[in-house]
């Protein structure tokens, strides 16, 4: 049985446990924001960086999950998608890039920003908090403190990505990421944050499940396309929420 492996796991399921009681009272904040857009008719949007954009892509368009999650994609930094792969860590440093993502999507004051980023200290993210908290956008950030703590901003105003969220998700993830040390090999590897901000964000959704339930609202969310009924489910609940739904 390999040593490393089971060490990784045990490593994952202890940073479960932390985000299970450590991140609880953050996690009800969050949906009671999402839950406040929800009801009053507002849109949801979800941004992250490169491999900080697999968590939000989780989120979308899925059996079981919440259906007015919309995706922004930044060209060159949604997900892996440049050649050389080395380029999308120079353009999520770029200033200005941010502010051409905001003008050029249908978010608006009032509207839910998901921003995911475990270091919080590129421009990207940092930009993208700041200027959605200055026109109104209720922002709810996923971050690694002990990460975002550890290092310096590269953004202009000197500040990390959380300093503008309305509320902050850890995802537990230590500085640099990677968790498990082995002799001969001269820096930490296997990272964790894919696995811990996905499982924050899915928590999330489902504690937004059940502030909207406690509302009397039923929760927009998708029948899985392979059980019956389910085309015919799913339209309706599209029909019925059209007006804040942006990636169809």
């Amino acid at each position: 049985m390999s040593i490393l492996a089971s060490r990784y796991l045990e490593g994952i399921k202890a940073l479960m446990d932390r985000m299970a009681t450590e991140e609880m009272v953050a996690l009800d904040q969050a949906a009671a924001i999402m839950a406040d857009a929800i009801a009053a008719g507002q849109a949801i949007f979800a941004f992250g960086c490169t491999h900080s954009s697999l968590p939000i892509q989780d989120l979308v368009y899925r059996a079981g999950g919440l259906m007015l999650i919309n995706p922004i994609y930044g060209p060159g930094i949604a997900s892996l998608d440049v050649h050389p792969a080395t380029m999308s860590s120079a353009i999520e440093r770029l200033d200005g890039y941010a502010k051409a993502l905001l003008d050029t999507h249908p978010i608006k004051a009032g509207d839910v920003l998901i921003l995911v980023s475990v270091s919080g200290r590129n421009a990207v993210p940092v930009e993208l908090a700041q200027l959605a908290q200055e026109r109104g956008i209720r922002v709810i950030g996923v971050t690694s403190r002990a990460y975002t703590d550890a290092f310096a901003s590269r953004h202009k105003s000197g500040k990390k990505m959380y300093e503008f969220a309305e509320v902050v998700l850890d995802n537990k993830a230590d500085p640099g990421d990677a968790s498990l040390e082995a002799e001969g090999v001269p820096q930490k590897f296997c990272p964790v944050s894919g696995v811990t901000s996905t499982a924050i964000l899915q928590a999330l959704v489902a504690a937004t499940v059940e502030a909207l339930l406690e509302r009397g609202i039923t929760p927009p969310v998708f029948l899985a396309a392979n059980v019956d009924g389910s085309e015919e489910y799913n339209a309706r609940m599209f029909a019925a929420n059209k007006h804040r739904i942006f990636y169809m």
